[in-house]
């Protein structure tokens, strides 16, 4: 036929689960076959504002195609996958949304390219949840996911309480599957001999008795031992899980890497307590290397955030940002967010890991005020050590590991305090408000909790409630990025859904295509 294009746009019903439907029929001549093109993405800026956001894309069937037409459909409920055509949309724009989202971009079908038809169409499918087997097993999957994140977060805070009270040396061995400890008096004398030829006994607890050391030593086996037992509720388990069917392919990568770390940091566990053993050069009190000790915590960090991020995706397995229901206001607002928590996470951890330098180094004993060190904002001894490398200057210098730690700690405030500012009237999900609120109220306990144990002089309690405070509040931002998750992507979908809209709508009005709006046809009739 001839004549100008017609465009049936269906308004959607979200309680009947109907599709928005859009049927084009290319025309033969050029004309009209460019005023499909505006109508296609005038179709296109129609769905977008009824709020059904495709959770699909991908080429129109063959046989509609073979007729000259290209299929346009918007799902309104989440778990339906839809086919949508799109003609030249960016394709860009549809790869960056691919990455690690569920998305899957496709090239441009033959089959349109040979009909003249400039389309890039790709297919986002439904994000599958990690566990199979129904809401029991996810329970249960998550519950367990749950309980060994918790104990990573013990670990850590045990692992703090050895260095404070200097027990992490009292083991001058190490063996992976462990041991029984002394048992007798006799083996304890034995073990009490070989820790006082380290030098930690020569230079810090000269002159220590067997009932002081006993208290090091159960210190340090609870910690390996803890790690031990913790590798065993992580695997038993997880086999279990396995051989119901519970655990898909995705779920178990993500655990093999997790078991891995978790034996590698073992083995990096033993790597930093070595560096204490060692004799210490000019003459220097016995302590682990700093560098091996941040390595060690920082390790013990990727494995908690990966831990509690894989848990929260098995209890939401679904983004927020990407669910049909959200509303456009709502998804760029967690883009917004996004956009802001990355980067401010990145300063979290950093900080986070300086103060693996002010323990390694025992800065924490030294300049004990606060905000002004040795009476002034900079101290004269940050300088003093600035004729050697500025590598070891930033990283082996007392003073200047600690005005680091400070720095970074004020500007994290700040930062923290900024973004919640930011957001506070910003569009979110109610799980990121509460994330924010979390994070802001936590930064300004974590600080005070800083402050008070540098004027303390370090006392054991509060030093190792600052390292969790570090730990909680490096949960609330991972827990506010997985919320905001999938919110970029989809934005910028919107946005280029939008700005085609807008040329959709001038080159109507300077054509005089006709669109006409009617009730949506069912799908098979397509």
């Amino acid at each position: 036929r001839t004549g100008p294009a017609l465009c049936n746009v269906g308004e959607s019903n979200p309680p009947t689960g109907e599709l928005v439907s859009v049927c084009l029929r290319r025309q033969r001549i050029s004309k009209m076959r460019f005023e499909t093109w505006i109508a296609v993405r005038r179709a296109v800026s129609a769905i977008t504002k009824t709020g059904c956001i495709p959770k699909g894309l991908s080429c129109a069937t063959g046989a509609l195609t073979s007729r000259g037409m290209a299929t346009i459909a918007a799902p309104v409920i989440p778990a339906q996958v839809t086919n949508i055509a799109v003609n030249s949309i960016p394709k860009h724009h549809l790869m960056q949304s691919s990455m690690n989202r569920g998305f899957s971009a496709k090239g441009v079908p033959s089959s349109l390219s040979n009909k003249g038809l400039s389309t890039v169409a790709a297919e986002v499918r439904v994000v599958k949840p990690l566990v199979a087997g129904g809401a029991t097993a996810q329970r249960q999957v998550f519950w367990w996911m749950t309980g060994c994140t918790g104990w990573v977060f013990s670990m850590v805070v045990l692992g703090g309480v050895t260095r404070l009270t200097r027990s992490g040396l009292s083991m001058t061995d190490w063996k992976f599957a462990g041991g029984l400890p002394p048992l007798t008096e006799e083996e304890w004398e034995i073990e009490f001999a070989k820790y006082k030829k380290s030098p930690e006994y020569r230079t810090v607890n000269q002159g220590m008795n067997l009932e002081n050391f006993k208290f090091i030593y159960w210190l340090e086996y609870a910690h390996r031992m803890w790690g031990r037992v913790l590798g065993v509720a992580f695997a038993v388990p997880c086999t279990y899980f396995a051989v119901r069917g519970y655990i898909t392919w995705p779920l178990a990568a993500r655990l093999g890497v997790l078991f891995t770390l978790g034996g590698c940091q073992a083995f990096v566990g033993w790597w930093m307590v070595k560096s204490g053993l060692e004799e210490p050069k000019n003459h220097q009190i016995a302590r682990v290397s700093p560098y091996r000790l941040a390595t060690h915590l920082t390790s013990a960090f990727v494995i908690y955030t990966g831990m509690l991020w894989t848990s929260l995706s098995v209890l939401y397995p679904t983004a927020e940002a990407l669910n049909p229901s959200t509303s456009p206001n709502v998804v760029k607002g967690l883009a917004k967010a996004q956009k802001i928590l990355l980067p401010l996470s990145l300063l979290i951890a950093v900080t986070a890991v300086s103060g693996a330098f002010v323990a390694g180094l025992d800065a924490g004993h030294a300049y004990n005020t606060f905000p002004l060190m040795d009476g002034q904002l900079v101290p004269l001894q940050y300088w003093s050590e600035f004729s050697q490398t500025i590598f070891q200057n930033t990283f082996e210098n007392t003073a200047a590991v600690q005005f680091h730690h400070r720095v970074l700690a004020v500007t994290t405030l700040c930062s923290v305090t900024g973004a919640w500012a930011i957001l506070r009237n910003t569009a979110l999900t109610t799980r990121t408000k509460a994330c924010l609120n979390a994070m802001l109220a936590m930064t300004y306990c974590q600080v005070a909790l800083g402050i008070s144990t540098l004027l303390l002089y370090v006392p054991v309690s509060l030093g190792s409630a600052h390292q969790a405070g570090a730990l909680t509040l490096m949960s609330l931002v991972v827990a506010a990025l997985h919320s905001v998750r999938g919110a970029a992507s989809r934005s910028a979908l919107m946005n280029t859904y939008a700005g085609a809209g807008k040329v959709a709508k001038d080159h109507l009005a300077a054509s005089g295509a006709r669109l006409t709006v009617t009730p949506p046809r069912p799908v098979a009739s397509h």
